[in-house]
């Protein structure tokens, strides 16, 4: 019930916000506001609507280390973020999306840079060992990835942007490569390409094989003759697949139907073509997978297939939610299909 309340302005800004802050400003009782921000179904929406915005307003924040001594959880969702030179914005899309996923729930994001392929499962382990965070989140996954085993292992609850090759299922979130491979290569064709080429990641990436089978699918279909580079990969630099794309127009065998899974590598190799005084639309034709809008602003005419990685954000931290509160429940997999703007 209700007690007497305190206006917000009266409140002492000195000390720290606490569930007795809240408390006294709306006149609820103490447990009703530890129901509301747990979001606890018995408690009304309207009041836990109400618990919510006070909290915000007075910079409430949960005492993680009572709640972690108390419950065994922290509240906290780790997102490892690798290095993703192909795509622009991938970072900031999906952690726009995971955000939003955990914005009504009592789920904070710990965001942690991983930029070397050392000991590449040392941030799970650190964190699954030391208690650091009730879920994960992980992309950049390969057949038999450590990580999926370790966490796997330890019941410890996961979701992984990218595919593995486990008997035992897990959740993911992944991209449809395959069929963006695919329709690439069937979209070139169409175009009269009677070469094309493809850029790949590097193999150890699960999505190395489906961009792969997808491109090799569309070619034995069509009877296209097709290339696959020798020498740079997704993961090469920028000035390296440059002076690549530079090197094989000068060579005259240029392929005259390029994919670009990435718009790093779009650029780049656009750059070294064009730089070999090669025209696009003329000498040859691009596909290119696109994240950001940067590609539709910088060459309009461009064909390019969509990647939603905000959307990818979201999904993986709305799938890793339901399974910390249902870890009985089966493993949530979402395949994202390619959003395809051709001109």
């Amino acid at each position: 019930m209700a007690q007497n309340r305190i206006p917000i302005d009266r409140i002492s800004r000195r000390s720290r916000p606490t569930q007795q802050t809240i408390a006294d400003i709306t006149g609820l009782a103490v447990t009703t506001v530890s129901k509301a921000l747990r979001q606890d179904p018995k408690i009304s929406h309207s009041t836990r609507a109400l618990v919510n915005k006070i909290a915000q307003e007075v910079g409430y924040v949960p005492d993680r280390a009572a709640l972690r001594l108390r419950t065994g959880k922290t509240n906290v969702i780790s997102l490892i973020l690798d290095p993703h030179n192909e795509i622009l914005s991938f970072g900031n899309s999906m952690i726009s999306g995971v955000v939003k996923a955990l914005q009504e729930t009592n789920y904070h994001l710990n965001i942690i840079p991983h930029f070397t392929q050392d000991e590449i499962e040392s941030p799970v382990v650190q964190i699954v060992r030391n208690g650091l965070a009730d879920g994960l989140i992980f992309s950049r996954t390969t057949a038999l990835d450590e990580r999926v085993r370790f966490l796997t292992e330890k019941h410890f609850p996961f979701v992984t942007h990218g595919r593995t090759e486990f008997t035992e299922q897990h959740s993911f979130v992944d991209y449809d490569n395959d069929d963006f491979a695919y329709q690439s290569v069937m979209r070139l064709v169409q175009k009269g390409c009677a070469k094309v080429c493809i850029l790949l990641p590097l193999s150890k990436f699960t999505f190395y094989q489906h961009l792969r089978y997808g491109f090799m699918r569309a070619v034995r279909e069509t009877g296209v003759d097709y290339l696959f580079p020798q020498t740079v990969s997704l993961d090469s630099q920028p000035d390296e697949l440059v002076e690549w794309a530079r090197t094989l127009a000068q060579s005259g065998e240029i392929p005259d139907g390029m994919i670009c899974p990435g718009e790093i590598s779009y650029f780049a190799v656009q750059n070294g073509f064009t730089s070999a005084g090669k025209k696009q639309g003329s000498d040859y034709h691009m596909v290119a997978k696109s994240v950001s809008k940067v590609l539709g602003l910088s060459d309009p005419g461009l064909d390019c297939i969509d990647e939603d990685v905000h959307q990818a954000g979201f999904l993986m931290a709305s799938h890793l939610v339901d399974q910390i509160n249902n870890p009985e429940a089966g493993p949530l997999q979402t395949l994202q299909q390619p959003i395809i703007k051709f001109k």
